[in-house]
């Protein structure tokens, strides 16, 4: 499963403006973080099809799945409570912020960690 550049950028500039944001590849991708703590990932899936993953928290799960656009991550074959996923040619610059929004307030309310 390939990293795939161009989304990564995507997250970079959106989030260029934010301190405390780091990087780490796991997943198959690329993940972004806050203080530590998860924000979103990018990869291209097997299936070639690349896709945003968003962590915005157990709280808010239910009413950012009913965006019809995005839908419930399954790494391997469990459930990642408080993550939503959205593929990349359904989330236009104005979405990926909204996103990242809900992303980093979850975030935010989080615990520093080193």
């Amino acid at each position: 499963m390939p990293v795939d550049e161009t989304l990564n950028a995507r997250m970079r500039d959106a989030l260029a403006a934010h301190v405390g944001i780091s990087e780490k590849r796991m997943m198959g991708g690329l993940c972004f973080f806050l203080n530590g703590n998860m924000l979103c990932g990018a990869r291209r899936h097997q299936d070639g099809v690349g896709r945003f993953m968003f962590r915005v928290g157990k709280v808010n799960e239910p009413t950012a799945l009913q965006d019809p656009k995005a839908r419930a991550v399954i790494h391997g074959t469990r459930k990642l409570g408080g993550f939503v996923r959205v593929d990349a040619s359904d989330c236009d610059d104005a979405a990926l912020l909204r996103w990242l929004q809900l992303c980093l307030e979850h975030a935010a309310a989080l615990p520093k960690k080193d």
